[in-house]
This record gives structure tokens, C-alpha cells and sequence, in this order.
């Protein structure tokens, strides 16, 4: 199959690669020789026209910025898109929207994490069309895949996309206990994620509630007691809570503003 992925930034790149080790033809395009180096770099053909690219192209996978994207639109006849599948892993922006601005396609919402750089995202895919399955397959070259309703990708975003940074943020806090209970960083760092790495491996084995495997560790005036007791009364878990909570509050509320200046500025361009 013949992508084109418009807009080669992280995720972009991470497609990129993948779909090419997956045995796809590729076209990349980017606002920057640097980008379009990195891009040519890695096998794939690499062009500053996206006109060009999306010609060329079966499945279109939209990865610029939301900013950039009524230019990227401006800049491609309407007529290109009538037959093609696109993708958007753009944030915000509804299907609603692309399928207007996008009239004739076939079309998608991604919404992948950093860890497509190593193979290892949660991708939620959302939308409906013949091609959901080869859709499906691009991102699973990236890691794992769900399909949700629309209405749940604020919360994903929440959730998956910032959730690498709040896991980021908890790997530091633990490390920084350890560096200060005496032992070094690096030694702290690498037995974090190697803890980590074996707690979810233990958590997927057994499929129960995370709670169980906290009991299993709990021992009556123990040292995990003494912790889990700090833990409570700083309220480290409804801050979790809240966390989620808030980032998803924001995702919606950057989508709507994202969202009705895109349909702004396209009505304006026409």
C-alpha cells in the first residue's frame, strides 16, 4: 500500500519508520530540510508538496500541526481527497470536520502516545469505513490498538496521550526517595523500570484488580504499610484522579477552540 504521511514530526516519523518496515511505499512530507532529510533518511521519499504526496497515495495519514492545518488544505485540491483514506492524528479535531473540509474520503481519528518511537503505543482509533482494517494494521505497527466512540478521545488524550508524562513525573518521585534514603540515581533509575517492567507483567498475568497485587505486597506492619500509609494521607490517589480529570477537561476544551478555528479559517480561505 502507498501512504503518505503529512507532517513528519514524532508521530509522524514513528509511521513513517514503522510502515516501512512493514513493507508499505512511503512519501513523507515536512515544512523543513531538516525534516525532509530525516525523512529521506529513513527510506522513505520525502517532498515539501503535499499535493504531491497525497496524489500519489492510498491512505493519507494527516500529522501536521492543527495550526498549519487550514494552510496544508488550502494548498491541495478538494478533488484529491474524493476516494482516498485519511487519517488524522491531529488533536481535536472532529470527524465532523474533516469529513467536510475532506469531502469524498474515507475518514479517521488517531490517537497515538510518544511511545510509537519505540514500538510500544496505545493508539485509539475512532471512525467508520471499508478500510478500517488496513487503518487498523498501519498502527498496530506502532503498538496496540483500540477502537472508541468519538466522544472518548478527550479522555484518551488524557489518559494515554499525556499519560506517559504522569508516569514520568511518579518514575522521578520514586527514584528521588531512593537518591534520598542513600542510594545512587543510576542504580535508583534502572531498578525503577525494571520494577515497573514486572509489576505490569504480574498485573497482566493475573488480570485482576490492581488492589490485589497491593495486598499480596502488604504485610502487617510492614515496610509497604509504613508507605502506602504516606501515601494516603498526601492523597497521592485522588491527585491521580484529579490529574486525569483535569488534563480531559482541557483536551475538550482545547478541541472546541481548535476545532471551530479550523472551520474558521477554512471558510474564510475559500
Amino acid at each position: 500500500m502507498r501512504i503518505a504521511v503529512l507532517g513528519s514530526g514524532t508521530i509522524g516519523t514513528a509511521l513513517v519508520r514503522a510502515a516501512l518496515s512493514s513493507g508499505h511505499r512511503v512519501i513523507g512530507t515536512g515544512r523543513s530540510e531538516r525534516t525532509l532529510e530525516r525523512v529521506k533518511s529513513l527510506g522513505a521519499e520525502a517532498t515539501r508538496n503535499n499535493e504531491e504526496a497525497i496524489a500519489s497515495s492510498e491512505l493519507v495519514v494527516v500529522s501536521v500541526k492543527p495550526q498549519h492545518f487550514p494552510e496544508m488544505v488550502s494548498s491541495v485540491s478538494s478533488d484529491l481527497w474524493i476516494g482516498r483514506t485519511v487519517v488524522s492524528v491531529m488533536a481535536g479535531v472532529r470527524l465532523e470536520t474533516l469529513r467536510r473540509i475532506m469531502r469524498g474520503a474515507e475518514v479517521f481519528r488517531a490517537m497515538p502516545n510518544v511511545n510509537s518511537t519505540v514500538g510500544k503505543s496505545a493508539t485509539a482509533l475512532t471512525g467508520e469505513g471499508e478500510r478500517r482494517g488496513e487503518v487498523d494494521s498501519l498502527f498496530r505497527t506502532v503498538g496496540v490498538t483500540y477502537w472508541v466512540q468519538e466522544e472518548l478521545m478527550d479522555v484518551w488524550t488524557a489518559l494515554v496521550g499525556s499519560g506517559p508524562a504522569f508516569v514520568s513525573e511518579l518514575v522521578d518521585g520514586l527514584v528521588l526517595g531512593a537518591v534520598a534514603s542513600g542510594m545512587s540515581r543510576e542504580l535508583a533509575y534502572s531498578a525503577v523500570l525494571d520494577m515497573l517492567e514486572g509489576t505490569i507483567a504480574n498485573l497482566r498475568a493475573h488480570r485482576g484488580h490492581p488492589l490485589e497485587l497491593r495486598d499480596n505486597v502488604t504485610t502487617p506492619a510492614g515496610t509497604t504499610i509504613a508507605g502506602l500509609k504516606v501515601m494516603e494521607r498526601r492523597l497521592v490517589k485522588s491527585a491521580m484522579m484529579e490529574t486525569i480529570e483535569a488534563a480531559s477537561r482541557r483536551a475538550a476544551r482545547l478541541g472546541k477552540v481548535i476545532d471551530e478555528k479550523i472551520s474558521r479559517e477554512i471558510s474564510e480561505r475559500k
